[in-house]
């Protein structure tokens, strides 16, 4: 057991077991953000000279296609600031790509349609076959596994990528940044999304119907194949201008009629009550330490007011326990069920097959060929 611990810098800690200091009490989090990413990383002309090259090459390659690119939107405030950028700034003609999971806020539905009407874009809405995402759901709460929202994000990234493998789509863009994103969430706090090894365990042990209709991916395939075999090129345009949080929000807020959520990921009903509840009551980690510490990190947010923040809980008393039995209801089980859960054993993704040593090995090669930045997860 080591002893408490946060970074003097950022609000990082101990609750991340492999987190190291160094003799200032600097994390190793802070230390690979300012000797990796910072060095490499031009959001100012520099970038945005690049990005709008590479959008002159999009609707080259695109011009005689329906749409040049497709960007996978949740309704968060990245991708939906993402779709204003590619439109508005770069001047592409963008299908807006979104993988309803069955856990959508009304905020969410209300941003993507307001976003997607003030744009004048098309929207194409691929809907997860909700019984086999409510079986598999209800198994990562048997599992015992910290990341159950895996089911969802994995149903994300396989459908988009199956999408653009089928259509022949070259150019994905993800409101994935470093400006918001450059401090990543522990590996034992949020495990690997796409391991299908892990995914299809977890479901053989404790789920009760075939996955006929989930859609299927893994690392190989949309980490070599598609983009070395297939063409298909994955971006990020946030990263090559200047993006701040609060900005971009207000900007959408104003002009577009956005409604903001209380934390980042709230556009998810289930993420919300993961990430907010589940997540700290059961394990002791909460993932605003890795968004506030990214935003201290950029410049958008100071430690003190991060400290501050994180003395409230992310959840309200009294909200949860409604969220509570909505998302038992919902996935078919009373509350003393998931109750249940949550008094359960804690696990971890080794306590179940994975593909944990394909990604090591990939982070290596990656890095030796630059094309992988930041710490670890």
């Amino acid at each position: 057991m080591r002893n408490y611990q946060i970074c003097n810098n950022c609000v990082m800690d101990t609750t991340d077991s492999s987190i190291k200091f160094d003799i200032n009490g600097i994390c190793d989090h802070c230390n690979t953000f300012h000797s990796d990413i910072e060095p490499n990383w031009n959001p100012n002309e520099i970038g945005w000279s690049e990005i709008q090259r590479i959008a002159d090459k999009i609707k080259l390659i695109g011009k005689d296609k329906d749409f040049d690119c497709i960007i996978g939107m949740s309704g968060g405030i990245d991708s939906s600031y993402l779709v204003y950028l590619a439109k508005e700034k770069l001047g592409l003609r963008p299908l807006v790509f979104h993988v309803d999971a069955g856990w959508n806020s009304q905020q969410a539905v209300h941003n993507i349609e307001r976003i997607v009407d003030k744009l004048n874009l098309d929207l194409y809405t691929e809907v997860i076959d909700w019984e086999e995402m409510k079986d598999l759901q209800l198994a990562f709460f048997k599992s015992g596994v910290s990341h159950v929202d895996t089911p969802q994000d994995y149903a994300f990234f396989a459908t988009m990528y199956k999408f653009a493998s089928k259509y022949n789509v070259k150019y994905i863009l993800t409101g994935g940044n470093y400006s918001t994103e450059c401090i990543r969430n522990p590996l034992e706090w949020m495990y690997y999304q796409s391991d299908s090894s892990q995914l299809n365990d977890i479901h053989k042990k404790f789920g009760t119907i075939p996955l006929r209709n989930f859609p299927q991916t893994n690392i190989l395939w949309h980490k070599l194949y598609l983009p070395y075999v297939k063409g298909i090129r994955l971006l990020r345009p946030l990263d090559f201008m200047p993006y701040f949080k609060e900005e971009a929000t207000q900007f959408l807020v104003d002009h577009l009629g956005y409604q903001r959520y209380a934390q980042k990921h709230f556009e998810s009903r289930f993420t919300k009550f993961y990430e907010s509840y589940w997540l700290p009551k059961k394990f002791g980690y909460d993932t605003r330490k890795v968004q506030y510490s990214s935003l201290i990190l950029t410049g958008q947010m100071n430690r003190e007011e991060a400290l501050e923040a994180l003395k409230k809980p992310a959840y309200d008393e009294e909200e949860i326990i409604r969220d509570f039995e909505y998302i038992a209801t919902k996935i078919g089980i009373t509350v003393d069920e998931l109750q249940g859960y949550m008094d359960g054993p804690n696990k971890s993704y080794k306590d179940y097959k994975n593909q944990m040593w394909i990604y090591d090995l990939g982070a290596k090669v990656m890095r030796v060929l630059g094309k992988e930045k930041g710490g670890k997860r």
